[in-house]
């Protein structure tokens, strides 16, 4: 059954704790888990997500620990691992499945990797065919293109590879299963893409080579246990910087966001419409930046997104195309094909579900065009199973002359569990 979105046309004022990073958390417990000794982890996100990533590791024999937001990982390294009994089930989660591939590639152990019903539809041959290139043994649909796919451990050789698509995913796969095999590996990106899992390489000891789009890595090396500190998930905090921005007569602070220069884009597009924030950074002992940003009701206007800004903020793109409803003029976003293997087609679902809400959208080959700024009216709204378009449906809801209702809420759980208890706490009706 649908949930009824009816906020009355709210001012939104207060201060929120941003819970944490959901690709950090991920590589927290990947990295704990394939290093020696013991990890401990402050901040961990725990959503639908993360927790599929613990699951599969526990299959694997890995010691975890779960305390609310604080994590224990014990762990002999990568070769002390046992082969798991069950299947690999990891949920709706891209990341796992496809860091898991490259982690599991030069394992030792043979295993067997599923995901949910969208998992499934999507492309995985993007992370297999380089690490088959590494020496990987895979079996699954259409040459492993789509999960289930089966895993056998083997030895792996280092490879130069550029990459076709600017993914931290593959990269992080291709980084992780380079950490195992023969030689030096090289990876050349085509555009900088969110760099969690070379800091977090660093921060477990291993020697890294970062030189503008090139990164190297040397096989052999182990890592070490260590304490992570988990900043807040910028892609999170987007949904309340936009909805401070355009809701009338609000002002809201967000605290624990991360500020990693790779993840940022959300603030740059904010700028560029002339969003009146300020972003303060905070000193702390995590190896990523953090900060608080403080975010009000702003005259926006239309901008263009698109280039090397684009993989600094794919995953922001469905809310962005909201506040872009708001802006006075155009708003042109392009070079985004790539949200069209998220969830579900990004593209599409986005601009379906504003169109019913009244905006003036139109999809393109590669993104979208926004018109606007535009009153929105209700209406009932479909998420396909995508936190992200359930959350910006949520936050249009704030905005609009009548109730919405979205179809499904759940799905929000798989980045976002407080997303409701948050909002409803700094919302003033």
């Amino acid at each position: 059954m649908g949930k009824i979105l009816d906020y009355a046309q709210p001012s939104l004022q207060g201060t929120l704790r941003i819970p944490g990073d959901k690709s950090v958390s991920h590589r927290s417990i990947m990295f704990g888990a394939i290093g020696e000794g013991t990890t401990t982890v402050e901040g961990f996100l725990q959503s639908d997500d993360c927790l599929a990533t613990i699951d599969c590791f526990s299959k694997l024999g890995v010691e975890i620990s779960v305390d609310g937001e604080s994590v224990q990982i014990k762990s002999d390294g990568i070769g002390a691992w046992q082969e798991p009994r069950e299947i690999l089930y990891t949920g709706n989660s891209g990341t796992t499945t496809r860091l898991m591939l490259g982690i599991l590639a030069g394992s030792n152990v043979s295993s067997v990797l599923i995901g949910d019903e969208s998992i499934q539809k999507r492309p995985m041959k993007r992370v297999t065919a380089p690490l088959k290139q590494m020496g990987a043994h895979f079996i699954g649909r259409e040459d492993a293109q789509f999960t289930p796919i089966a895993v056998e451990g083997t030895k792996l050789n280092a490879i130069h590879y550029q990459m076709p698509v600017a993914s931290a995913q593959v990269k992080s796969a291709i980084l992780l299963a380079a950490l195992h095999a023969e030689g030096e590996t090289v990876v050349e990106e085509m555009e900088t893409s969110r760099d969690h899992t070379e800091k977090m390489l660093q921060h477990f000891g291993a020697e890294i080579s970062v030189d503008n789009k090139t990164i190297r890595l040397k096989g052999g090396q182990k890592l070490h246990g260590t304490h992570v500190v988990v900043p807040g998930d910028i892609s999170s905090a987007a949904f309340f910087l936009v909805a401070g921005a355009i809701v009338p007569n609000s002002k809201l602070t967000l605290t624990n966001v991360g500020l990693n220069k790779t993840r940022t884009g959300i603030i740059d597009v904010l700028q560029a419409m002339g969003a009146k924030m300020s972003i303060n950074d905070s000193d702390n002992n995590s190896h990523e930046e953090m900060g608080t940003i403080g975010i009000e009701s702003s005259s926006l206007k239309g901008t263009e997104i698109g280039g090397d800004l684009i993989p600094r903020l794919i995953d922001e793109i469905p809310v962005i195309a909201l506040l872009a409803t708001q802006a006075e003029g155009k708003t042109i976003i392009k070079n985004a094909e790539e949200l069209k293997v998220k969830e579900t087609n990004r593209i599409d679902a986005v601009v379906n579900e504003l169109k019913k809400l009244g905006a003036n959208i139109t999809a393109t080959d590669d993104g979208m065009i926004i018109e606007g700024p535009t009153p929105l009216h209700g209406g009932d709204l479909t998420s396909y199973g995508d936190h992200r378009i359930g959350m910006m449906a949520a936050i249009a809801s704030l905005i609009t002359s009548s109730p919405v209702t979205l179809d499904d809420t759940a799905c929000i759980a798989v980045s976002y569990p407080t997303f409701f208890e948050q909002l409803d706490s700094v919302r003033n009706s």
